[in-house]
């Protein structure tokens, strides 16, 4: 269980046996159904979760009430509301299992805990969140300066193979496109090849 866990600290810190124990001990295992939501709009996010197995959408309902995706989690990716869990205010988004997943999760006191008895979390931590906000920025200027046929390439390029797990709506919604559209674009893809 705790094997994906470790491989995906040690990308940013060194851990013993021992410290990596006291890391995951206050994880706890949770298992989602297809369909479920791990969190609504409204609700305030209490934890930061780390996808085992599975596949999530982390969306938001725009004002006419489409469905927009912010990301997708799968194997090894961490799903939460930054903005709710930190601020504690009402989350602005919803975390769906699109897939019977299993993740491990940490309350924002278990983390807290860990950054005062264990420093090199804090660290850890640190560099995940630099590294979310270079991808936030790199999806931020995707969607305002690409256009959608370098969109979904870059799609294809970010989440090889997740294509075949997801319905062509829920790509359109990352993509910001209509599915019409997206069929387009790989009808037109199709004919390049």
């Amino acid at each position: 269980m705790s094997d994906l866990l470790y491989k995906n600290i040690s990308r940013y810190i060194d851990l013993s046996d021992e410290e990596f124990r006291k890391f995951a001990e206050p994880f706890r295992f949770r298992t989602y159904k297809k369909k479920e939501l791990v969190l609504q709009t409204g609700e305030y996010c209490l934890f930061e979760g780390f996808v085992l197995n599975g596949c999530f959408k982390v969306f938001y309902l725009n004002e006419n009430g489409a469905e927009q995706t912010l990301y997708f989690a799968v194997e090894g990716w961490w799903i939460t509301d930054i903005d709710s869990l930190i601020n504690h205010v009402p989350s602005t988004l919803s975390i769906e299992a699109l897939e019977d997943s299993e993740v491990l999760m940490i309350s924002k006191e278990d983390k807290a805990y860990l950054y005062d008895t264990m420093p090199k979390v804090e660290k850890l931590f640190r560099i995940m969140n630099q590294q979310s906000s270079v991808a936030l920025q790199r999806r931020i200027l995707s969607l305002i300066g690409k256009t959608a046929d370098k969109r979904y390439s870059e799609f294809l390029e970010k989440y090889p193979g997740l294509e075949q797990r997801l319905t062509q709506q829920q790509v359109a919604s990352y993509l910001g496109i209509t599915h019409e559209f997206l069929s387009k674009i790989r009808k037109k893809i199709v004919r390049k090849k």
